[in-house]
């Protein structure tokens, strides 16, 4: 949190937390990484091992060049919210219906991206002209591109951006996430079949393969679906004993 969120003195400044519980999901891909490695050594030597993840280890791993520019540097990373230390422009901006990210990466892309705008002197002002001097006047030029970008729509600046070859993005909530084409064609969102009437919808799992590829066949499991099922089959326990746990409310 302390290099996510926008800048101290700026508007909303201070520490952001993310949007999804990261640390959990990347334990959890480590975790299968470390699995996958273990079954490896042991079908290579025949011996097992003990796997010992944690939360906090995976946080500081995954920082990966911020790590890297503290330990070279000495100097903790601060926030810069959605833009770049060292590029500008490189951040969101809000159009007239939504919200765009741009990354200008050299002056080239600067100058197709303000003639875009209606704006070409920008990139003649030798404010602005190179980028370690808009670097130095960001302050002055965001707010400028701030009100350019307004004046137009999301999709009409996406589609302007792409023709000149400037690196841009829209800003989708997850109604746009899944009816856009792609999300669509790779068929990310499944429909399955659920007991309590009608379906679920998920989402499929992300990986592909040519051979084994996984497939959603089955809806999440209802309350207690697998409890006899589990203390039968793993801990032995026959009809009359899993009965009696139900008689006393126990499952």
């Amino acid at each position: 949190m302390s290099i996510t969120g926008e800048r101290d003195g700026q508007p909303g400044g201070g520490p952001q937390k993310a949007g999804v519980a990261i640390a959990d999901l990347m334990t959890g891909m480590y975790s299968i990484v470390a699995v996958l490695t273990a079954l490896t050594h042991r079908d290579r030597t025949g011996e097992g091992q003990y796997i010992d993840m944690a939360l906090l280890d995976v946080q500081v791993a995954m920082l990966a060049n911020m790590n890297s520019n503290y330990l070279a540097s000495g100097q903790p990373p601060v926030r810069w919210g959605n833009a770049h230390p060292n590029i500008v422009p490189y951040q969101t901006f809000q159009t007239s219906d939504g919200w765009i990210i741009v990354a200008v990466g050299n002056d080239g892309q600067f100058r197709k991206f303000v003639e875009a705008g209606g704006r070409p002197e920008l990139a003649d002002d030798e404010r602005f002209a190179k980028n370690p001097s808009r670097v130095r006047h960001r302050d002055t030029l965001v707010p400028i591109l701030a009100d350019m970008v307004r004046l137009q729509g999301k999709q009409e600046w996406i589609t302007k951006l792409e023709a000149s070859g400037v690196p841009c993005g829209p800003i989708n909530d997850l109604g746009e996430v899944f009816e856009n084409e792609q999300v669509v064609a790779r068929g990310l969102q499944v429909d399955l079949p659920h007991p309590s009437g009608g379906t679920v919808k998920l989402v499929r799992n992300p990986i592909n393969m040519s051979a084994t590829p996984p497939q959603a066949l089955m809806h999440p499991s209802t309350l207690g679906q697998h409890t006899e099922a589990v203390l039968r089959d793993v801990l032995g326990y026959d009809d009359t004993r899993i009965a009696a746990l139900r008689t006393q409310s126990v499952i």
